[in-house]
């Protein structure tokens, strides 16, 4: 993986809104070819991105076989690959107590199905043109994969595991020159998270950090931009906490 001058080809998934849409708008401004992988329609995204040569393809990440048809896809319209970053993921409450069986079973199956094995099968996919070339994999976690998250158990769990997937495969890869590391933000100033920061829930939330309020997007995608830089090879294995003091881990 060379210098970064530019013309990089990305895959973001997720990338239609959120810190993913901030990711793509952030490589797409030092003039990389961005691929917005979401399971919507992201020419809206495609089209305010700086530059040309960015694609978007669509893909339901709990469809193995949509997975990869979107990278080989991706792949192909942007001319190659070198950065991928594992962003897309679901957030829904539902506490153990409160929930119904059925709803319990099925929001488990689908928050692991997208924040874990989807990401694993965009990264199986991916490694299969990286690897001749070397590159970046960088994921997006959390800080509940340290913590723990009460209210929505499944996606602390997810998270743990994309932990753990992301030092896996930095030992795996490193022998072809791919690094992979990942992010961990706390709360984002997003739309998926919007109803958590209405007051009072808010409050309380933005009272977690010392700086007394939450990340915006721009604040992630610049942790995710270095960890995917070429001066960023020796971060392999990282966890970045990017939560603004509100979880402190030994």
């Amino acid at each position: 993986m060379g210098e970064d001058v530019g013309g990089r080809a990305v895959l973001v998934t997720g990338a239609a809104r959120g810190i993913g849409r901030a990711v793509a708008q952030r490589f797409a401004a030092a003039g990389d070819r961005v691929a917005v992988l979401d399971r919507v329609a992201g020419a809206d995204v495609v089209a305010g991105l700086d530059g040309d040569g960015h694609v978007a393809v669509e893909a339901d990440l709990m469809d193995g076989d949509a997975v990869l048809a979107a990278v080989d896809s991706a792949v192909a319209r942007l001319g190659g690959l070198d950065v991928v970053v594992n962003n897309a993921g679901i957030f829904t409450a539902h506490p153990v107590t409160e929930v119904d069986y059925a709803t319990w079973q099925e929001l488990w199956r689908t928050t692991l199905g997208i924040n874990l094995v989807g990401a694993a099968n965009v990264t199986w996919c991916a490694v299969r043109h990286l690897k001749e070339r070397g590159g970046r994999i960088v994921n997006v976690s959390s800080r509940g994969a340290f913590r723990g998250e009460p209210e929505v158990p499944a996606y602390g769990a997810s998270k743990a595991g994309l932990n753990s997937l992301t030092q896996s495969l930095a030992i795996a890869l490193a022998p072809y020159r791919i690094a992979v590391s990942a992010v961990a933000p706390g709360f984002v100033e997003t739309d998926m998270t919007t109803d958590w920061l209405k007051p009072p829930g808010g409050d309380a939330i933005r009272a977690q950090s010392p700086f007394g309020r939450v990340a915006q997007p721009e604040e992630i995608a610049a942790g995710v931009f270095y960890l995917a830089s070429a001066q960023a090879e020796w971060a392999s294995g990282t966890i970045l906490d990017l939560n603004g003091a509100s979880y402190l881990r030994s």
